[in-house]
């Protein structure tokens, strides 16, 4: 709160009392106090930079797959994330290729498939191996080759043994 603070009056002769006029002092300690846990409320709920999340779009219905037609093997690429950023994919049913997370390895490959490839549909199935910043980074990769039609789908025992039988 804020106070007037005075001086008594000074005595004159012949017993006239005059007060001195004295400036108005106010207390600034509790506006300070105020100041203080306002900012200290602000800084605490202010949010400093927000979390970035991928968008990712997922089915709602999960029989909606036992609907969907069948999709031709020529236009099937499937890419295997396996462990210590290796890629494996095939096209169809053929051999599986290795290849890696570079400019020339997983990017060319998807450029070059989805330019002479229409409609085609990309299938990732990472390893209990693989990296989850890996999948981050194929679905970039996905992105950066305008490819719109692809799935995160497991991974089949028939996947595994044809990446066995290759040797890579």
């Amino acid at each position: 709160m804020s106070e007037l603070t005075q001086t008594p009056g000074q005595h004159y002769p012949k017993g006239k009392v005059r007060s001195k006029k004295t400036s108005t002092r106010i207390d600034m300690t509790p506006m300070v106090d105020l100041a203080f846990l306002l900012l200290t409320f602000f800084v605490l709920t202010a949010a400093l930079n927000k979390p970035f999340v991928m968008k990712l779009s997922m089915p709602e219905d999960p029989d909606i797959e036992k609907d969907r037609p069948p999709i031709n093997a020529d236009h099937l690429l499937t890419l295997v994330l396996g462990e210590q950023n290796k890629i494996y994919w095939y096209l169809g049913e053929s051999t599986p290729i290795l290849t890696n997370f570079s400019q020339n390895g997983v990017r060319s490959v998807l450029m070059k498939h989805n330019a002479q490839i229409k409609k085609m549909m990309v299938f990732i199935k990472p390893l209990e191996q693989a990296r989850y910043q890996n999948l981050v980074d194929i679905l970039d990769e996905m992105t950066i080759a305008n490819i719109e039609r692809y799935a995160i789908v497991d991974i089949t025992p028939e996947d595994r043994e044809l990446i066995k039988r290759s040797g890579l």
